[in-house]
Parts: structure tokens; C-alpha cells; sequence
């Protein structure tokens, strides 16, 4: 009258036939997916109960650190910030160098004569004087009398060489003085400096001479030195004194001479042909 049912043996050896069963579909198939992320969504609340009591102890440090340890981290979050903002500012000086470097280059392009890149390395201390120094000398093939160029117009000549820097004296030094002519017209005038760096002023010029402010100042030639057709100045006034049988004529140098930091030194042609001849 009584039916008898599987034995616990029975029950445990089916149960474990199961659990087989599902560990071989888990492992080879996709079929419990689905029900592996019901049960994950299913215990998120559980995880986020056994975490609670470590996020509490957690909550009362932060809440019972002292005030010096507070003030420490904020100096030291200070400490950080200055740093920082000295990389940023170097990384400023770099774009400004890379942009100043293109305009070199692209004059560059512009010239026809042999140009070696240089870089300003020194400037003389005495204000009356307006020399700097770069870093190419006579193992780059650097000569006396050689100009230099920056990305605008012409700054200046080698006045001394070594064998690894030369010495340049600007278009502004009160000894300078260099042939230039109206680009507009021909005028030719001789361009002093007079010390200083916005400076130049023109020689002897009648007050009859067609000149104008704007005129563009550019290199005449003449002389040999400095070869033709670079700019040096634009002409900013023109005043003629009563009385007087010249003009005052004042222009401003086209090159940044207190500014540009990397240069061109230009190898005059005649001069290489004239170097060749003598080797």
C-alpha cells in the first residue's frame, strides 16, 4: 500500500548528474547567459551590503582626519600646480619657437644664396654697443663680413670669428653704417645706426629726394658687403628743417633685433666663387 521512492543514494547521484550536466552546457554553450545575467542583477544588492561596513570605517577616517594633514596635502596639491604650470609655460615657449622656426624657414626659401641655420647665444652687456654672438664660426665656414638675416630682414654682419661662434654687429650700432635704396624707386641713401634698436637714420638726403614714410629700406649692393635686395628698414618720418639743406629721414629695422633667436648667416656667392679661386 505504501510506495517506496528513490533512495538519498539515488537522489545525490542524480543531483550530481545535473550539476555535471550544467557545468558541461555552461562550458560549451551559450545557453545559460541569460540566466547568468538575471543572477548577477539579482545579487548586485548583496555585493553592495557586504561592502558597507568597509565604506563606513571608510567614511569615519575621512571625517576624523586632522586639519595638519589636510593643510600637508594642500600644500603639497600647490607644490603640484607650480609644476605644472611651468611645463605649461614651457610648452607656450615651444609652439612660439616652432612658429618663429617655420617664418625662418620659409625666408629661407626665398633666397637664393647659401644660408646656414644659427642660433643668438650671447648679447654684449655694454648698451652702447649692440653686438651679439651666435654659434657657428669657422669649422661651419663662417667669414667676416658675412650678414645675418632673421626671418625678416637683414640684422647685422660678422665682425670676428672663432672656430665655434662670431660676433655680429647689429645694423644699430652707432658705427654701422650700410648703403641701402628706396625699394619704390632706387634713391640711394646710406642707413647709420644711431644706438639704438628701432632705430636708423639716412644720410645727407636732399629735400628734394623722392622719399616718404612706408618707403621700404633694402640693400643696395654697393660696397660689396652685403648683397643686394634684402630688406632693412621702412621709413617711418620725414621731416625737412627750415633752413636745412637735408631731411631728417628716420626708419625702423624690418629684422626683431632684440627678439629673434634663431638666424640666418648668408653665404654671398661671389665671395664662395672668390674662396674656391684662392684654394
Amino acid at each position: 500500500m505504501f510506495t517506496k521512492g528513490p533512495s538519498p543514494a539515488s537522489k545525490a547521484t542524480l543531483l550530481i548528474l545535473l550539476l555535471l550536466a550544467l557545468l558541461l552546457i555552461d562550458r560549451y554553450t551559450e545557453w545559460l547567459e541569460p540566466v547568468k545575467s538575471e543572477l548577477g542583477e539579482l545579487a548586485v544588492p548583496f555585493y553592495w551590503l557586504t561592502d558597507l561596513p568597509a565604506r563606513l570605517n571608510e567614511s569615519a577616517q575621512d571625517g576624523l582626519r586632522s586639519r595638519d594633514e589636510l593643510q600637508q596635502e594642500n600644500a603639497a596639491l600647490r607644490g603640484e600646480l607650480l609644476v605644472l604650470k611651468r611645463k605649461l609655460q614651457q610648452m607656450a615657449s615651444l609652439a612660439a619657437e616652432n612658429v618663429r622656426l617655420r617664418q625662418l624657414l620659409n625666408s629661407a626659401d626665398l633666397i637664393e644664396d647659401r644660408v646656414l641655420v644659427a642660433e643668438l647665444i650671447g648679447v654684449s652687456p655694454d648698451p652702447q654697443s649692440h653686438v651679439v654672438v651666435v654659434n657657428k664660426g669657422v669649422s661651419d665656414g663662417v667669414y667676416v663680413g658675412q650678414p645675418l638675416l632673421d626671418a625678416n630682414g637683414l640684422m647685422g654682419q660678422v665682425v670676428s670669428v672663432t672656430p665655434s661662434s662670431s660676433r655680429v654687429m647689429l645694423i644699430t650700432d652707432p658705427t654701422h653704417a650700410l648703403p641701402v635704396q628706396v625699394n619704390r624707386n632706387g634713391v640711394r641713401a646710406i642707413a647709420e645706426g644711431v644706438g639704438d634698436l628701432y632705430k636708423l637714420k639716412l644720410r645727407h638726403v636732399s629735400g628734394t629726394v623722392d622719399i616718404r614714410a612706408g618707403d621700404l629700406l633694402v640693400s643696395s649692393g654697393l660696397g660689396s658687403r652685403f648683397p643686394v635686395g634684402y630688406p632693412v628698414a621702412e621709413v617711418s618720418s620725414v621731416t625737412m628743417q627750415p633752413g636745412q639743406p637735408f631731411a631728417d629721414v628716420i626708419a625702423v629695422p624690418r629684422a626683431q633685433l632684440n627678439r629673434s633667436r634663431h638666424v640666418l648667416l648668408v653665404f654671398d656667392r661671389e665671395t664662395e666663387r672668390a674662396t674656391r679661386q684662392g684654394e
